[in-house]
């Protein structure tokens, strides 16, 4: 989801309300055989990689520069927004959204080119990372190369008129209709190409919740059949991660820490969205956790400007937490800026004091089986504290691993009792020491503090 009027769908995500307008009930019958989550994932770290602003070039070679740095920084899966080329008619801006797909079977001129891509993937492979790309089956560019031949696979008004997706400002897209099963057959297709030809790993798909369930799963199955892949949808919808998907976008969480970082919401709001979380998803299915991303950062603000003080204390609060965590484009260069959409915009890289702060996240999240996603992962276990609005606890066990994580969730210090926790001795994770818990303990933290303890 890229342009101005996303939020308006991101709001329907927030209160977990019925699915988008061409969502439809998943279809139980169409499954996958190969392993769903596949094994490497449990302990993953994903990546949102901005070509166009990564680098002075913008390009595909450009950037594999930085793939020792990630590989570094401890990342293990990079999500590359789209790298097709972007349509000429009725684009936004100069440069125009990567959303707008002129061609699904090729790359992106100003990227580089086809074997540019090859040897980032297979570089990316040789480092132990994997390579998904951005997807956008529910619309494409006003010139892409199936239009002019095509008018049927286009949602028509009852002028015979091609629409842009409704209840969207997306001017710059044409809406593709998923009662064509030509069309649905060359996506599936087009999706295969990209495997076939540059061995990707899987694909992150935009407003999959708009494109109905069952093409999903049935395009789940053929990419299995090619190669088993790992899919991330951009939605909530919890039939997309039944046999579709693997994982999902924890939007309302997301928003959720926006609004406890303000002062709106408290701790007893954020018990309440894992009680829902709960109920609504399969126990083995991934939310995507994160404190930014494009749409985030280019449209509602940076992470300083939702988040202030709080930014770092809802990193580490994403990487404790059930699922998997992103980090966008520029986080570990402490990313203070609103990237431009359809211009061009290049991160500053000149202070990476944020790298060593996410190595260490990820280093947390790979070293302790409590953390990892889905069900191999340790369920929450709220401690009892006596500062029930304003300090959050928890811990995470599984198979003799410990995670114990207290947050302030306020702009003043606090000591706060805390009561329930596994009695041991532990690791204070940020500070490096020995320390031994009891299962009463009194903690100091100071304004959006934060303690790790592991075991």
């Amino acid at each position: 989801m890229t342009r101005l009027l996303s939020s308006l769908l991101i709001l329907a995500t927030i209160a977990f309300s019925a699915c988008g307008p061409k969502a439809k009930e998943a279809n139980k019958e169409v499954k996958t055989t190969v392993e769903k989550p596949l094994k490497w994932s449990r302990d993953a770290v994903i990546y949102e990689v901005n070509i166009r602003q990564y680098t002075k070039e913008g390009t595909i070679k450009a950037f594999s520069s930085h793939l020792p740095r990630l590989k570094e920084l401890g990342v293990d899966i990079l999500w590359l927004m789209p790298v097709y080329p972007v349509s000429e008619k009725n684009r936004k801006g100069s440069l125009g959204s990567y959303y707008a797909v002129a061609d699904y079977r090729a790359v992106n001129p100003e990227f580089g080119t086809m074997e540019d891509l090859k040897k980032l993937v297979t570089q990316a492979h040789q480092l132990g990372m994997k390579v998904i790309l951005d997807w956008v089956a529910n619309h494409t560019g006003w010139d892409n190369v199936i239009m002019a031949e095509h008018k049927d696979w286009y949602t028509q008004n009852e002028k015979g008129e091609i629409v842009v997706p409704e209840g969207t400002d997306w001017t710059d897209t044409a809406d593709l209709n998923y009662k064509n099963e030509d069309m649905r057959n060359y996506m599936i297709g087009s999706l295969k190409f990209w495997i076939e030809n540059a061995n990707v790993d899987g694909f992150r798909c935009d407003v999959a919740g708009m494109v109905p369930t069952d093409f999903w799963e049935k395009a789940r199955v053929e990419l299995d059949k090619v190669k088993p892949v790992f899919m991330l949808a951009e939605g909530w919808e919890p039939e997309l991660v039944e046999n579709a998907f693997d994982m999902g976008y924890a939007w309302d969480g997301h928003h959720l820490m926006n609004h406890v970082a303000k002062g709106e919401k408290n701790v007893a709001d954020i018990k309440a969205y894992f009680a829902k979380v709960d109920t609504m998803y399969h126990k083995d299915a991934y939310l995507m956790n994160f404190t930014t991303n494009h749409d985030e950062n280019s449209w509602n603000g940076t992470t300083a400007e939702r988040m202030g003080d709080a930014a770092k204390t809802f990193a580490v609060f994403s990487y404790t937490i059930p699922g998997m965590p992103l980090i966008y484009s520029g986080q570990e260069a402490g990313l203070n800026h609103r990237l431009k959409f359809f211009e061009k915009d290049e991160i500053n890289w000149s202070d990476l004091t944020m790298q060593k702060f996410y190595e260490k996240l990820n280093e947390l999240k790979k070293s302790n089986k409590a953390l990892q996603a889905g069900e191999r992962g340790g369920k929450i276990q709220w401690l009892g504290t006596n500062k029930e609005e304003t300090v959050c606890a928890f811990q995470r066990k599984v198979d003799g691993n410990t995670v114990v994580a207290v947050f302030n969730m306020s702009k003043a210090p606090v000591e706060v009792d805390i009561k329930g926790m596994v009695a041991g001795d532990y690791t204070d994770f940020f500070k490096n020491e020995k320390i031994q818990l009891k299962d009463n303990a009194t903690l100091k933290l100071d304004k959006w503090g934060y303690k790790i303890f592991v075991k």
